[in-house]
């Protein structure tokens, strides 16, 4: 079969659109290389550098590394960041499950003028004042509980997840009830199985949201035992907070070098903070890219 010839025109669009992806790109990829090269450069040479980086400074280094982890908040923070993670992922996906089953139901009662007000509270919210309030009312400041509790489900989740459950064929559940089968039956053995995409790409906007959740931690958290990883950078790099580089942990560089450390290590924290998501996102990006088409077509 004769290729398709081309006018010159579209020759220099489809040009014109790589050049146009390459920069957008390398404008996206850059920020992350130059971190990674931060994080392993000799802190001396980097810390009177200015401008494109685009390899590490030899001698390579990883002293910040080592300081990194011999800090005890950034241990205890990462392992409350997979609390936070495990636990609410885990919660988020369990209420939205079963929310999205039962409004799904065509013989649920209400369930349309549910679903309205549910949408409702997607664009109109009380605002943050009354949530801190109600957050601080309850007793759940400074608890593991207030960051988990108050933000089981997402309303754009239950819907993309009422969605799914509404195109499995209404022939299934019928077959099922005739065997015996009951709702909860039916849910777990037919509905989740056959709407693995949607599950998939639903735990991952949870799991995404948890990694990166700092806001509602720095106003409901005082004891920094409680941070997640991310509070922790953000105190390090926009605060500057010191802590992190300062005491028996720099023991190890000498006092003249302690400025020079401060900063390699904002950039190793940025690593260690962002490699882990970086390395899981890729073996998911299958079910992400189905399941938003799923949540996208069908309405």
């Amino acid at each position: 079969m004769a290729a398709i010839k081309r006018t010159v025109g579209e020759r220099v669009f489809e040009v014109f659109n790589y050049f146009i992806m390459t920069v957008l790109c390398i404008l996206c990829l850059y920020p992350m290389w130059y971190v990674f090269c931060a994080a392993f450069s000799d802190p001396t040479y980097m810390y009177g550098s200015r401008g494109i980086l685009l390899w590490p400074y030899q001698p390579y280094n990883v002293k910040g590394f080592v300081l990194v982890f011999r800090n005890e908040y950034l241990i205890r923070s990462f392992l409350n960041t997979l609390i936070y993670l495990g636990v609410g992922t885990f919660l988020q996906m369990l209420l939205t499950t079963m929310g999205a089953y039962a409004l799904s139901r065509q013989n649920c009662y209400w369930n349309g003028k549910i679903m309205k007000v549910i949408a409702f509270t997607m664009y109109f919210q009380g605002g943050l004042i009354p949530f801190y309030i109600m957050v601080q009312n309850m007793g759940l400041k400074d608890t593991y509980s207030g960051i988990i509790l108050p933000v089981l489900v997402s309303t754009w989740n239950l819907i993309v997840m009422r969605t799914s459950f509404g195109s499995v064929p209404v022939s299934l559940e019928e077959s099922a009830r005739l065997d015996g089968a009951n709702d909860w039956t039916i849910l777990w053995r037919i509905f989740f199985p056959l709407s693995q995409a949607t599950v998939a790409v639903i735990a991952l906007y949870y799991a995404v949201y948890w990694w990166n959740n700092w806001f509602n931690p720095s106003m409901f958290l005082k004891s920094k035992t409680k941070y997640p990883l991310q509070l922790l950078l953000r105190e390090i790099l926009i605060q500057n907070d010191s802590s992190m580089t300062s005491g028996s942990n720099m023991s190890m560089v000498g006092q003249e070098s302690i400025a020079q450390y401060k900063l390699l290590v904002k950039y190793c924290v940025i690593v260690v903070a962002t490699v882990p998501i970086l390395v899981t996102y890729p073996f998911l990006q299958k079910y992400f890219v189905k399941g938003v088409m799923i949540g996208s077509i069908k309405g």
